[in-house]
């Protein structure tokens, strides 16, 4: 491998391994403000238009200390630990932070949030659950209005169209740079690992937008120019679920004979799909991105849309099963499971369901249950 894409993924790597340590630096080094964010739903255009770093929150594996005395026990591992990182001062570097309305959690972690916190802004970004109407549409770009306002007041700037425009140009470049290297990884499963593209896209929501946008430029051009050739003998593995924090989880798919060729994740294609277009009105164009990408479980576009997806991906990607890898007490994904397994069954596409938290690593019961299900294809 070429020495700089060694490097491109180890920047990727250590920004994914301590997000908190990059935006400190990056803080520092530019004199800006961070704002952190929750969910893929977070119009992060508007966001970096400000010259502030849109910051994912993910939470982290530590033990949980403070946060349980705020939260229920049934309370999912993102929800206690983003709180256990901000009670503990590990998020000092925010300027303020930004939750989109998704899930019950979500919503009941930002009042806990605006209550027991410091920080200069808390903005919630109050989405439409139902995203396939005209007045849901009509809905979405007051959002998109009022969410700029409510920076431009939280940042004491005016946010320009020039602004606007830059920012979107830039996200849409990540995004579609993202979508090239998952066709790359479909196409040619060993081309990168699934640890390595998973902290790449972590990494695309924590880094420098600029810097990763330059970085995936240089990294696409590689294997654009390469001539590699990886044998691909094994099973083609679909992801599904919201996020995973656990790398390993990906590296025991693919030591157990299976290649991970897509994956329906917010911290994965979800995130990079759709593009915002140009328009005379670029509120106008962000909200109908938002409304029009694929959507999370939390969202509501058709009846079995998930499902849906889920089962084109699968087609699409022509794989030999599917692996549900869903945060434990995740209520939304609960619900969709059943009618997307039988989804599956329907079409003779097995797959296998492995409940995960963050702080309770897993990986040994994991390993066991994938050997099995891989062997069985």
């Amino acid at each position: 491998m070429h020495k700089n894409i060694a490097l491109i993924k180890e920047r990727f790597k250590r920004a994914a391994q301590d997000p908190g340590a990059y935006a400190r630096d990056w803080k520092e080094k530019n004199q800006k403000d961070v704002i952190g964010f929750f969910c893929s739903y977070a119009p992060e255009e508007i966001i970096l238009a400000t010259g502030a770093l849109p910051f994912r929150l993910f939470g982290s594996q530590k033990q949980i200390s403070l946060a349980d005395a705020h939260l229920q026990a049934y309370s999912c591992s993102l929800v206690r630990g983003a709180l256990e990182d901000a009670l503990s001062g590990d998020l000092d570097f925010l300027k303020g932070t930004v939750f989109p309305h998704t899930c019950d959690s979500i919503m009941r972690l930002s009042d806990m949030w605006r209550m027991n916190l410091g920080f200069d802004f808390h903005i919630d970004v109050v989405l439409p659950v139902k995203l396939n109407t005209q007045n849901a549409r009509e809905y979405m770009i007051d959002v998109m209005r009022k969410f700029k306002r409510d920076l431009e007041k939280e940042m004491k700037t005016d946010i320009t169209d020039e602004q606007i425009r830059s920012s979107v140009k830039t996200i849409n470049r990540i995004r579609e740079l993202l979508r090239e290297l998952y066709e790359m990884k479909c196409q040619q499963p060993l081309i990168i690992s699934g640890s390595d593209l998973n902290a790449i896209i972590k990494g695309s929501m924590i880094m420098d937008r600029h810097e990763v946008r330059d970085v995936l430029e240089d990294l696409l051009g590689y294997f654009r120019t390469s001539d590699i050739k990886v044998p691909s003998r094994g099973k083609r593995i679909l992801l599904a679920g919201g996020l995973c924090n656990m790398p390993d989880i990906f590296e025991i798919i693919e030591t157990s004979g299976g290649f991970i060729v897509s994956d329906d994740f917010c911290t994965g294609s979800r995130y990079v799909d759709g593009q915002v277009p140009m328009h005379d009105d670029m509120m106008v164009a962000i909200a109908d991105r938002y409304a029009k990408r694929v959507v999370c479980p939390a969202k509501h576009s058709a009846l079995y849309s998930r499902g849906d997806h889920v089962l084109r991906l699968a087609r699409e990607k022509d794989v030999d099963g599917v692996i549900f890898l869903y945060l434990k007490f995740c209520d939304p994904h609960a619900f969709d499971y059943p009618y997307m397994k039988d989804m599956l069954d329907n079409e003779d596409i097995p797959s296998m369901l492995f409940e995960i938290e963050d702080q309770l690593p897993s990986e040994g019961q994991f390993k066991t249950r994938c050997e099995a299900f891989i062997e069985m294809l």
